[in-house]
């Protein structure tokens, strides 16, 4: 029997007429199950809305992506050369400059127009006076260029300890108050005086230092007479007239690195006076500028007039005067507590005929007593 053959149509497309193989390998294999689920007609946009959305979509494409022109770039600088050939490229440093901070205006004018003022030390002029030493001797006092007596020796132990307790305190930064003791006793006739007065003369023998004793005692003012020097203003007059320059009222000696400040005029407001803000700017001239002046003040009695409790604020040191056969422990507890603005407060014992260790001071020289 002879094979017959489909003749084709004109017009239809072959493809049509005889499906592709892989159409018939799909129909064969049942492979339509593993294709995905048709996209149903209602959910496919119109043509229109489609070529809408190329268009914006490609529109966007468009404004996003902008050219930009390149900047002109500089041709590099030719290297350097030398006549061994080109040198190796030297980076250049960055120069930073430095940020000045200018003062203000009102501040650079104070510091150029007030300059930083010098402390000027206070010198004493005033006309010395010879001290009658048959006078000191006459007295029981410490006699200077004399012979060296058990008098001497003890005052010296006490200066000794008295100016290294200056030395402490100028240290831990009490300022001129380092430089000044107060003498005191709880009542009269306890020696007090007569310490003041020694302990003067023996610091007066001091190569590297002076001393300016102070008659405090307002009331009943002893200092001159004992050293035999004549009267004139004093400490309470420069404390009662502002005008009046205490450095002005001190009285020098013909004793090397001794001066003494008379107590001044007699007032019923001494204690008043002392009390004054003016009293510490009249104390502190005393040492303006002079590190090594040592001032000492014989006040009164501290359980007898108030002026000895004034005067404790303005000391760096105290030491209160005791006679071993008279004054009493209430009377010297209650001396103690009264100068307690003072910040160290010591002992003197004073009249004292019998010493447990035997200690003679003065006898090794040849005069003791």
């Amino acid at each position: 029997m002879t094979e017959h053959s489909k003749i084709p149509v004109p017009g239809h497309d072959e493809a049509e007429a005889k499906p592709s193989l892989i159409e018939r390998v799909v129909r064969n294999y049942d492979l339509v199950k593993l294709a995905s689920a048709p996209i149903p007609e209602d959910l496919i946009p119109p043509v229109s809305k489609r070529r809408r959305y190329r268009r914006a979509h490609e529109e966007i494409e468009e404004a996003e992506v902008v050219p930009v022109a390149e900047a002109p770039t500089a041709p590099p600088a030719p290297a350097p050369v030398s006549a061994t050939g080109p040198l190796p490229a030297v980076e250049t440093p960055e120069v930073v400059s430095p940020e000045v901070i200018a003062p203000p205006p009102a501040a650079a004018a104070a510091s150029e127009s007030l300059p930083v003022p010098a402390v000027e030390a206070v010198v004493f002029t005033g006309e010395r006076h010879p001290v009658s030493r048959q006078h000191l001797r006459d007295q029981g006092l410490i006699v200077p260029e004399g012979s060296v007596t058990a008098l001497l020796e003890e005052f010296r132990i006490i200066k000794r300890q008295l100016l290294f307790n200056a030395i402490q305190l100028g240290q831990q930064g009490m300022g001129a108050a380092s430089q000044r003791v107060l003498i005191c006793s709880p009542h009269p006739g306890e020696g007090k005086s007569f310490t003041a007065v020694n302990l003067a003369l023996a610091i007066a023998a001091e190569k590297e230092s002076e001393v300016l004793l102070v008659d405090a005692d307002f009331a009943k003012p002893s200092v001159l007479s004992m050293l035999g020097l004549p009267g004139g203003p004093g400490l309470m007059d420069a404390l009662a007239d502002p005008e009046m320059d205490v450095a002005d009222c001190v009285i020098g000696t013909d004793i090397s690195g001794l001066w003494v400040l008379p107590a001044g005029n007699a007032t019923n407001s001494d204690s008043e006076f002392i009390a004054s803000s003016r009293t510490r700017t009249v104390l502190d001239r005393l040492v303006q500028g002079a590190p090594n002046r040592f001032v000492i003040f014989d006040s009164p009695p501290a359980l007898a007039a108030s002026p000895a409790a004034e005067l404790a604020k303005y000391v760096g040191q105290a030491v209160v005067v005791a006679r071993a056969d008279r004054t009493g422990q209430g009377a010297l507890e209650d001396a103690i507590s009264l100068l307690s603005a003072c910040p160290n407060i010591q002992l003197l014992l004073n009249a004292v005929h019998f010493s447990p260790s035997g200690r003679r001071f003065g006898s090794y020289y040849g005069y003791g007593g």
